[in-house]
């Protein structure tokens, strides 16, 4: 089977990311906030839509779920009961969701939301993680109705994925974030080369996405609360009441919302 993953591009800097199996010309979307957009992309592919999978609540995740149901009224829509959204299969932390024959597991990463969760396609021993808005290339999600304990605890978990995982974030933020992470250690090779590589991108209309777990390990701050050079980056900015993890990465995050 192929099984080809694609982005369709909605509103000024979201994502919505189709998995495409061209044996049948079936399609799954992840987090569509608009529909116009994915209804174009299928229709010039000539796709069939079989299955709708949603991270979390906010508009710019679910706002095109209804209009896609109309038109593909055989829609499998996948959610979490607190996704404002109305399922067909309701999923938590634990559940396996099905893509033709490849098994998605379910991950609870709350913290920009609430009830915020991740896919894990495991495909050809590769693991494929729909993240929504919990990790971005070079960056995180701002804490809405969630908590900064749970969004630290949810980026540590992705942590544990072995290092070749690819990441498919839903905004492209990336040199947004880099240019963030370098205000705090301004000399990071690694940085300055993923800012370069990720403009060139940018500047050829190209996605930065998705970046694998080993990339985000090297790059992205909040990857790095335990680096002395991400440490000392932040105590130059902020007042830290110590450098345990979990007040760097609130430093960090706070920081960020102001940057």
């Amino acid at each position: 089977m192929s099984l080809y993953i694609h982005t369709v591009e909605a509103f000024e800097d979201n994502y919505i990311w189709v998995l495409v199996n061209e044996s049948n010309n079936q399609a799954i979307v992840v987090d569509p906030g608009q529909a116009d957009p994915v209804a174009e992309f299928l229709a010039q592919k000539d796709l069939e839509l079989t299955a709708i999978w949603v991270t979390h609540k906010h508009h710019d995740h679910t706002d095109g779920v209804d209009a896609l149901r109309e038109l593909f009224p055989m829609t499998h829509v996948v959610a979490h009961t607190g996704h404002d959204v109305s399922p067909d299969q309701t999923v938590s932390e634990g559940s396996t969701v099905s893509a033709w024959g490849y098994s998605a597991q379910v991950w609870d990463v709350a913290g920009h939301t609430e009830n915020h969760i991740a896919y894990l396609l495991d495909r050809d021993g590769t693991k494929h993680v729909f993240c929504g808005d919990t990790l971005f290339s070079g960056g995180c999600g701002r804490v809405f109705s969630g908590t900064i304990e749970s969004l630290f605890d949810s980026l540590t978990k992705f942590t544990t994925l072995p290092d070749d995982t690819l990441f498919y974030p839903a905004h492209e933020y990336t040199v947004h974030n880099l240019k963030f992470g370098l205000s705090i250690v301004p000399n990071d090779s690694a940085m300055q080369t993923a800012l370069h590589n990720a403009e060139a991108r940018r500047q050829l209309n190209k996605p930065t996405l998705p970046v694998t777990l080993a990339h985000e390990k090297s790059i992205n701050v909040f990857l790095r609360t335990k680096d002395p050079a991400v440490i000392e980056g932040v105590k130059a900015k902020a007042n830290l009441p110590d450098t345990k993890p979990l007040s760097v990465f609130t430093a960090l995050r706070r920081l960020k919302d102001s940057f």
